[in-house]
């Protein structure tokens, strides 16, 4: 059964049509085959027919390029997602991205010196001799120390992105700077040239990524959820996912002190009370939206973001847990909005969290673009990155993809890719999540596969009889597969 949400656009406002149709007989004279010859019968009837197929066709080219299919399902109660019937919402890259700024905000501006920029400018040009000179390694080290120096200069940011593009064919990475520099200058024209004329090779590589992402999705879904290996691959993914998500943060716990904690809620000498809260608390808001929110999508509310950091924090900081800040906060270049906003800017958050243009995105565009937003208005004093990070995951669990681990020892990508976004062009982290999300599909495909073939009886054993619909284990799951492990 459709959500709500999508029976009312299946169903155009309940209303049907009713149309009484009276077959014509040769006796009424407003029929208007009344009368009419079997010879000029055939060739109407024909006729018609070559009508309505013309115009059947021609209406459905039309709103083909007027509209996106909406032919999307969401299955409850299932981990398999349909594939979206339309490719045009693959596409990462959308005008209406920057909407995304918010009111209020202000962004830290890069102060570059006098002196800066003209060193910047003395390396650039440098840079450029040892190109044409093909000294390519020199290139690269000048174009890098130039950036560094004026990070928001134009004229470095586009050259830099035109070597990336003919020297190290990095149209990806070029396309990338060609955006920064316009970022910087609308209307420098060699930087809007050169974005012109990647933005269609940047945009078929991000449609095949997204393609290639939803087959590895659909071929772990059709893994049996009582796979042993596929048990196992999960349980050490939970752990995984916790590690590396309060990793990111700062503690220091190791994979193995990650994975006591939880199991046994043991403390690991030499770690601060807070490191073991942490992992409680990401924990304890993991299993709430497995047992609660993983379902419900479209429904999604303020409520149940403050749910959400209210487990995160619970066992750090219960006060401040659940609550939006009530002071101003300062992130890096990034000033987010003031507390008297936040409210406001959380009900249109979540107005976007369940429209219609948001569900029928792409899933991992969906849930980067879901991650960026709330860490964008970054509503809390603390716990910000993993409430972010945990509800940019109960998206992808709701489409079927597993919680996407991002590694702590990429947490330099995560935060630059962010501050991009800040900057205006929230393309690079949407790839980074995509990237990350078939990092964790291909180890999950791996461990599986391999599992299976060294050990082909386990993947005959029926484990459990209950199917389960999410990628985290129960408690329940995990006491059980320990009992088969110590077996």
């Amino acid at each position: 059964m459709l959500p709500a949400c999508f029976y009312d656009y299946y169903v155009h406002n309940g209303k049907t049509s009713h149309v009484n149709v009276k077959r014509g007989d040769a006796t009424n004279p407003t029929d208007p085959t009344s009368g009419m010859t079997p010879k000029l019968f055939i060739p109407v009837f024909i006729l018609g027919i070559v009508i309505a197929v013309i115009s059947t066709l021609l209406s459905k080219y039309l709103g083909g390029l007027s509209t996106d299919s909406t032919e999307q399902e969401f299955y409850h109660g299932r981990s398999v997602f349909v594939p979206l019937s339309s490719e045009s919402i693959l596409n990462v890259y959308d005008d209406h991205t920057l909407t995304i700024s918010q009111p209020n905000t202000e962004l830290g501006k890069v102060q570059c010196s006098a002196a800066s920029i003209t060193e910047a400018l003395a390396s650039l040009h440098l840079a450029l001799d040892m190109r044409l000179s093909g000294k390519q390694e020199k290139a690269i080290k000048l174009f890098q120390h130039a950036v560094a120096l004026a990070p928001c200069h134009p004229d470095v940011l586009n050259h830099y992105g035109e070597f990336l593009e003919h020297t190290q064919n990095n149209v990806i990475k070029a396309n990338e700077f060609y955006v920064r520099a316009l970022t910087y200058k609308p209307n420098h024209e060699g930087a809007l040239i050169n974005s012109q004329r990647t933005a269609r090779v940047v945009e078929e590589h991000d449609r095949i990524m997204l393609r290639r992402i939803d087959d590895k999705r659909n071929t772990l879904s059709n893994i049996p959820d009582n796979n042993a290996a596929l048990i196992r691959a999960k349980k050490e993914a939970y752990f995984q996912h916790i590690y590396h998500t309060v990793g990111i943060e700062g503690n220091t716990m190791n994979l193995a002190q990650t994975r006591a904690i939880v199991e046994t809620r043991v403390a690991v000498s030499g770690k601060s009370i807070d490191e073991h809260n942490e992992i409680l608390g990401l924990d304890a808001a993991m299993k709430y939206i497995n047992a609660t929110l993983v379902n419900r999508v479209g429904s999604i509310s303020i409520k149940d973001v403050l749910e959400i950091h209210r487990r995160v924090l619970g066992h750090v900081d219960p006060v401040e847990g659940g609550q939006f800040r009530r002071t101003q906060v300062y992130v890096g270049g990034h000033i987010p909005p003031g507390p008297g906003n936040i409210h406001y800017l959380m009900e249109e958050f979540v107005l976007w969290l369940n429209s219609e243009q948001a569900i029928r995105m792409h899933p991992v565009r969906y849930a980067a673009l879901a991650h960026y937003k709330l860490v964008h208005i970054h509503p809390f004093t603390d716990g910000n990155g993993r409430t972010s990070r945990l509800l940019m995951n109960m998206i992808l669990m709701q489409a079927g993809y597993p919680p996407v681990i991002i590694h702590k020892q990429h947490r330099h990508k995560y935060y630059e890719y962010l501050q991009l976004a800040n900057a205006g062009d929230v393309r690079p982290f949407v790839r980074f999540i995509a990237e990350c999300t078939e990092q964790t599909l291909d180890l999950f495909l791996w461990a599986t596969s391999e599992f299976s073939r060294q050990v082909p009886a386990l993947s005959q054993e029926t484990l459990f009889t209950e199917r389960h619909n999410t990628i985290i284990l129960e408690d329940n799951e995990i006491e059980n597969d320990d009992v088969l492990e110590n077996n």
